[in-house]
């Protein structure tokens, strides 16, 4: 698979009180924004989420056809109410619920994904932020002869197995996978996934920003890394165990792009390049003091609701 420039882009954000920059690195996957993909992402922090949203800003329509999948936990902050209402999928972590999640995953894909016309779906396969992980991680791959892994964690196999049998594949007569039954015009049209986009966020001298930090911008002016590649969906194996050691490859990529990064203070080139072209826009500051003026407003709201809830309650 051919390998494109190396891009990079600069994105400022000027109606916060010091500059979030973000660099993009590898494929450039505004290419195919308006096809269907998986993303799969290193998860350091909750400022994940925001890097994502702010990369995804001139990627066509995904920011609006997209669905995430979070931890359970979100579904009651402040934009938990927004997230159901578009549609995405809140999971709840532990081995006494895996099971009865991924069939409610399955459901769910089937229900809302191409209705609703959504054509990337996110996900952080390790299933919870690095720091919590890591040698949880690292004492299970010992135990099974696994890589030694410092910046990632090992991925969970579960959802990102349910996601690629359920949206992936097309029968001749148009049903998705192994999907049986009548589906509706909108489902019968789609292609089902064609790409898998790795994506991994790197932040300078390993230290993850998290939301608070995008919100109140009160960290120094800081630059944050993220690198593409993409993988037709072809190139991805469906069966359990083959897929398992794909996803484990991909993370082992993941550490060493990230030692390189946290050595050298960039990603390495691709091969055969030795400098990497470069492009900077600037996300427009009424869009962006909007974005924050919501923020501000929904998360005073909540607190007051959650206030009043617990005024009446105790």
């Amino acid at each position: 698979f051919p390998t494109t420039d190396q891009n990079v882009k600069v994105i400022i954000c000027s109606a916060q009180r010091s500059q979030i920059n973000i660099t993009e690195w590898g494929d450039d996957v505004r290419d195919i924004s308006e096809e269907e993909a998986m993303v799969i992402v290193n998860h350091q922090s909750t400022g994940d989420v925001c890097t994502l949203m702010m990369c995804l800003q001139d990627k066509g329509t995904v920011v609006r056809k997209m669905m995430w999948l979070m931890d359970h936990v979100f579904k009651y902050t402040n934009f938990g109410l927004v997230s159901l209402i578009h549609g995405d999928f809140f999971i709840r972590q532990g081995k006494a619920h895996r099971d009865k999640q991924l069939v409610y995953l399955k459901e769910h894909l089937e229900k809302y994904y191409h209705s609703r016309d959504r054509k990337w779906i996110v996900l952080f396969p390790e299933g919870g932020f690095l720091r919590k992980r890591r040698e949880t991680s690292q004492m299970f791959a010992k135990k099974n002869s696994l890589p030694h892994l410092t910046h990632v964690t090992l991925p969970r196999l579960g959802a990102t197995h349910i996601i690629l049998k359920t949206l992936s594949a097309q029968q001749e007569n148009g049903s998705v996978g192994s999907n049986t039954g009548t589906r509706n015009q909108t489902v019968n049209k789609s292609k089902g996934l064609q790409w898998v986009i790795d994506v991994t966020i790197a932040y300078p001298k390993a230290r993850p920003m998290d939301i608070q930090t995008w919100i109140f911008g009160y960290r120094p002016p800081t630059v944050t890394h993220v690198h593409y590649r993409m993988y037709p969906i072809k190139e991805v194996p469906m069966e359990a165990g083959a897929l398992t050691d794909w996803l484990y490859q991909r993370f082992v990529e993941k550490e060493e792009l990230l030692a390189h990064f946290y050595d050298t203070g960039s990603f390495p080139p691709p091969e055969g390049q030795k400098e990497a072209a470069s492009r900077q826009m600037t996300l427009d500051p009424v869009w962006l003091c909007m974005v924050q003026s919501f923020a501000f407003a929904s998360g005073y709201m909540w607190y007051n609701v959650l206030q009043y809830l617990y005024c009446c309650l105790f």
